[in-house]
């Protein structure tokens, strides 16, 4: 349910909050470089969710316990084994998650880290405005490209996709991994020219406060990908910045 804190890469000290199995993913993509392994059914959530109430309680008492401490969170992150979203009760912890950060840690933003498969739902789409770090997936410029990287396991349309992240009218953040390598003999690559400019026109559409571009960094679903070097990522970042978003790599 509650861990950490961590020393989170983007987001400093991130006390996590894990809304699915603590012991196996559970999630409507299936991403070739998931550090928690594959997605291993299709089906719905049933079972084995933490209850709000358990977790809200958890979350507290946590937060008592870290102020005023050197591991007092900068972030109370929705992160964890799969898409916290999909929590029948995502609505209701994100809320009560809000209005604690503001009792026990003021200074924390509180981040979730979606791919923003629910974005259908009304009630997502207005919790997730909540939320300081509204932090989304988009990782290509093409429909084709993300098929092959997240491997969605719902019908996946990307121009409606990008509708729907644009109606936060800037009020979101655009998180990238880029990443290469085969699945199968198919050979993937969102670094490519190509790839990176209708990317880029993509974000143009969406104009989101941040862009994060980052790498793999832990094992990946799929053996033998490729971690991207520093230096390609700069170079992506430049693009982005040219075209008058905020972006930042971090590795």
């Amino acid at each position: 349910m509650i861990f950490g804190p961590v020393q989170s890469r983007r987001l400093g000290v991130s006390l996590g909050i894990n809304l699915l199995p603590l012991h196996d993913k559970n999630c409507n993509f299936n991403c070739i470089y998931c550090e928690c392994g594959w997605t291993k059914t299709r089906q719905a959530i049933k079972q084995d969710l933490p209850v709000s109430a358990d977790l809200l309680i958890a979350l507290e008492q946590k937060l008592q316990e870290l102020s005023g401490t050197e591991w007092q969170p900068e972030s109370i992150t929705f992160a964890g084994n799969g898409e916290p979203t999909m929590h029948p009760d995502f609505v209701e912890i994100l809320t009560e998650t809000v209005e604690l950060k503001h009792q026990y840690a003021p200074k924390a933003v509180v981040s979730v880290l979606s791919n923003g498969s629910m974005l259908h739902k009304p009630e997502i789409f207005e919790a997730l405005k909540l939320a300081d770090n509204n932090i989304l997936k988009l990782d290509g410029g093409t429909e084709d490209t993300i098929r092959r990287i997240n491997m969605p396991l719902k019908a996946f349309r990307l121009n409606e996709f990008i509708q729907q992240l644009s109606r936060f009218n800037g009020n979101l953040t655009i998180q990238t991994l880029f990443v290469r390598g085969f699945i199968g003999k198919d050979y993937v690559d969102n670094t490519k020219a190509g790839e990176v400019a209708a990317w880029i026109k993509l974000l143009k559409l969406i104009h989101p406060k941040m862009v994060m571009i980052y790498t793999i960094e832990r094992e990946t679903a799929l053996e033998g990908l490729e971690r991207i070097p520093k230096h390609e990522l700069d170079l992506i970042v430049k693009q982005v910045r040219e075209n008058g978003l905020q972006a930042d790599v971090f590795t």
